[in-house]
């Protein structure tokens, strides 16, 4: 695990110039492609190519339960989370059909689930526990077990790149309770308190809001975990899911793959990632706008902006199936597009 977080190195800023003129040459007014060329020229970097690709594509989704439901912090029961793998598993949540018509493969870990799923080749089974620990009344998570989780998540991803050699991958996550463990996170790590940070996660009514906040603020005031140390995080208000997703992101950034975070759980492990290498920034997109106040935050501090904003706050990774599509075309067009010159079309004066 520490191996595959010091290997993760900076993209290589030599070559952005050459990256940028050519963007600049294509057959468009300067910035006309507005994001899509910002995009552009990231692909370029991770890939060190001046013809990025979106070839093979995949989507990891964790699923794992959260102690903190014993505090009453989420509209719906802690139930939900196997039934929802159950859902996956049979294909009929969001993100089956957002992977299915974008041609994404995905995958499926119970890293964490409070159940005993029958054995299926559809679910990966890297369980570190059933669930993590109230944190609001003592740590989430062993040290042992935040470092188990996050090499789970590296090897599932490793799994996937040796079945599929993706070029990008897109991360998402089942739990309920895990907006409260990534608002908390997000809490300590951007300073910000956490009645700024805190939304409605599966619906929540304002007293229930309100009663999320407090005890978050509890948490954080018992454990003063270290916001700049992710496995400190992970360990006292974390969940399974956030660091499989945390590492996952870091064993794709050393192999020079692209990972595009979701919602707001997935952000929070964007953060947990980049305070173990903060080099993850430069492989990272933000696939949505989450309706989540705390992914804001988070986002402005990892210097990412949302590819899409559809209003969504789902997770399970269906921002991100959709913002590969768009990353695929700023891809073709950097490919495809002529520039003036190819074209015989005449520049500004």
């Amino acid at each position: 695990m520490k191996e595959i977080i010091r290997s993760v190195k900076p993209t290589d800023k030599s070559r952005q110039a050459e990256i940028q003129h050519k963007i600049d040459l294509k057959t468009k007014p300067l910035g006309a492609l507005g994001m899509l060329e910002e995009i552009a020229l990231k692909m370029s970097m991770i890939q060190a190519s001046l013809l990025p690709e979106v070839g093979s594509k995949g989507m990891l989704v964790f699923a794992a339960d959260h102690g903190i439901t014993d505090e009453g912090v989420s509209a719906y029961p802690a139930d939900v989370t196997p039934q929802m793998v159950i859902n996956f598993i049979n294909g009929g949540a969001a993100i089956n059909a957002f992977c299915r018509t974008g041609g994404i493969n995905m995958s499926i870990i119970d890293i964490g689930v409070n159940f005993d799923f029958e054995a299926d080749s559809r679910l990966i089974d890297m369980k570190v526990r059933k669930g993590t620990r109230n944190f609001a009344a003592e740590h989430a998570m062993t040290a042992e077990e935040a470092e188990q989780a996050v090499s789970a998540g590296m090897n599932a991803f490793n799994m996937m790149y040796d079945k599929h050699k993706v070029s990008i991958i897109g991360l998402g996550e089942m739990g309920i309770g895990n907006t409260t463990s990534a608002s908390a996170i997000i809490s300590a790590v951007t300073g910000k308190p956490a009645a700024e940070v805190a939304g409605r996660g599966t619906g929540l009514d304002d007293k229930g809001l309100e009663h999320k906040t407090e005890i978050i603020e509890k948490a954080l005031a018992l454990h003063k975990p270290d916001g700049s140390d992710g496995l400190d995080l992970l360990k006292k208000i974390g969940g399974y899911e956030i660091a499989g997703m945390a590492g996952a992101a870091l064993a794709a950034a050393e192999k020079g793959v692209a990972v595009v975070f979701d919602g707001l759980i997935s952000t929070a492990a964007a953060l947990i990632a980049w305070r173990l290498n903060p080099a993850i920034a430069d492989y990272a997109f933000a696939g949505h706008k989450s309706i989540e106040a705390g992914q804001k935050s988070a986002l402005q501090l990892l210097g990412l902006t949302p590819i899409v904003d559809y209003g969504m706050r789902l997770g399970e990774g269906t921002g991100a199936a959709i913002a590969m599509h768009t990353i695929d075309c700023a891809c073709a067009f950097m490919r495809d597009m002529a520039s003036f010159e190819d074209a015989g079309v005449s520049e500004k004066n």
